[in-house]
């Protein structure tokens, strides 16, 4: 196809149809996620002795990122968390970029940028290092302003092709679970993640829920602890690769005046993968957050473990459900994050062919988000 002269060579590739470069991305990660659990970056040891330090000294570990790397920043702050003992689990949290720039903690600050030049990320960096903390990064790209400002930097071997960002969030992801493993967190296998991540991507019931809410006016996702991680990037992926409007929510927020704002052209998407400390009081408020979207007239869709498959009824999911199962001999958190992460992208990919949409530009190629985008990255410093 001719390229338009908007089009150059810092945008992703520009096809006039599918497959898209989203799909060719995803298709790598099974093979992506063995590799770098299998590597042997001595960046990993830096890393690991940092978050150690860090919480001997009581001092807390800061995960943070922008987007989809804020998402994978979540899920690393979790599976650092399970590698450490109880009593040490809350000196690990995620935040936002901007917001970790705004209030910098002396203690550790790791950042994940897979473009390795994010703004806020980069300011978040520096201002932890002015406040004494230690600093690293997890980055597709090393020669980017991010990792340059960090102490250690831990480089993933694939940059993610389309701006719908599918291997920029399980490389980060992960590399965060090799970064626990080197702190003890057992069953991070290079072939358990693979085959997880294969099996949660080969989603024959995406497509039938994807045609169901194509014609949704905002989907809601929704899910608790680990999920909510899950629920977030789905919202996200919907929103840049099928253009659809979408708001993420914690599971019981769902039930606290959200339906208020929400009629029968909405849909929900529920997540229940990972397993929780109390999972029967879980499965009994997702059965409750359910009922409650279906007596409004919203389509409801899950994506759920085995598990939970089989203690929720199959009503509750009318528009349909994915079920993925968990690797017995992957260790749980890793299993359930890469169980959403399969899941999700396949949804989006699936609603991206129901809708005839793009991802691969999050719709760059339209001038209104051209100048969104050059509005928001102006050249005014902040």
């Amino acid at each position: 196809m001719n390229e338009p002269e908007w089009h150059t060579a810092d945008f992703p590739e520009l096809r006039a149809g599918p497959p898209w470069v989203m799909q060719e991305m995803m298709g790598l990660q099974p093979e992506l996620a063995a590799t770098i659990l299998g590597a042997d970056d001595p960046a990993l040891g830096a890393i690991a002795d940092a978050v150690r330090d860090t919480v001997d000294a009581g001092r807390p570990v800061i995960v943070t990122g922008c987007g989809t790397s804020e998402h994978a920043a979540h899920g690393i702050a979790a599976l650092l968390a399970a590698a450490l003992p109880a009593a040490e689990r809350i000196r690990v949290r995620a935040l936002p970029a901007f917001s970790a720039a705004l209030d910098p903690q002396p203690g550790l600050c790791l950042a994940i940028s897979h473009d390795g030049g994010t703004r806020a990320t980069l300011l978040a960096l520096e201002a932890a290092a002015r406040a004494g903390a230690h600093t690293a990064a997890i980055t597709a790209k090393p020669e980017g302003a991010v990792p340059r400002a960090a102490a250690h930097a831990l480089v993933t071997p694939l940059t993610d092709r389309s701006w719908c960002h599918t291997v920029g969030y399980t490389s980060a992801i992960v590399a965060g679970a090799a970064l626990a493993g080197r702190l003890g967190l057992a069953g991070a296998t290079p072939g358990g993640a693979s085959d997880a991540l294969a099996s949660a991507l080969d989603q024959a019931a995406a497509d039938p829920i994807a045609e169901r809410l194509a014609d949704r006016r905002v989907i809601l996702c929704a899910g608790a602890g680990l999920d909510l991680v899950s629920a977030r990037e789905l919202a996200l992926k919907l929103a840049e690769g099928a253009q659809l409007p979408t708001l993420a929510l914690e599971l019981e927020t769902v039930l606290h005046g959200q339906l208020g704002g929400q009629d029968n052209s909405d849909a929900l998407v529920l997540f229940a993968l990972a397993r929780q400390t109390d999972g029967e009081r879980h499965l009994r408020r997702t059965e409750h957050v359910a009922r409650a979207a279906a007596a409004i007239g919203m389509p409801v869709a899950a994506v759920l473990s085995d598990a939970a498959a089989q203690r929720l009824a199959p009503e509750l999911t009318p528009t349909g459900r994915v079920t993925v199962s968990e690797p017995e001999a992957l260790e749980h958190t890793l299993a359930a994050l890469l169980a959403g992460a399969g899941a999700l992208q396949a949804l989006t990919l699936a609603l991206v062919h129901a809708r005839g949409t793009n991802p691969d530009l999050i719709r760059r190629e339209q001038a209104p988000h051209r100048a969104a985008a050059a509005a928001a990255e102006g050249s005014e410093p902040w």
